[in-house]
């Protein structure tokens, strides 16, 4: 299992973090994200399919670009 943790500038509500939540939960190979309005930071547990790169794109497309890798 991998784990990716991101910077997500754009979050600045409830409504946004149950908008993550939801459009990367649907990703196949997400298996857990936690979005925090107050850190503004999401961490998605992962598997193939999934890659960094499909997780950043989705977050993209849904107008919530990361601008930062959060190292653990």
């Amino acid at each position: 299992m991998n784990t990716l943790t991101l910077h997500i500038p754009n979050i600045s509500c409830s409504h946004c973090v149950h908008t993550i939540q939801t459009e990367l939960g649907d990703l196949p190979g997400v298996s857990t994200v936690a979005a925090n309005e107050q850190t503004k930071v999401v961490t998605v547990a992962f598997e193939p399919p999934a890659t960094r790169q499909s997780i950043e794109a989705l977050l993209a497309e849904i107008n919530y670009p990361a601008d930062q890798l959060i190292p653990l």
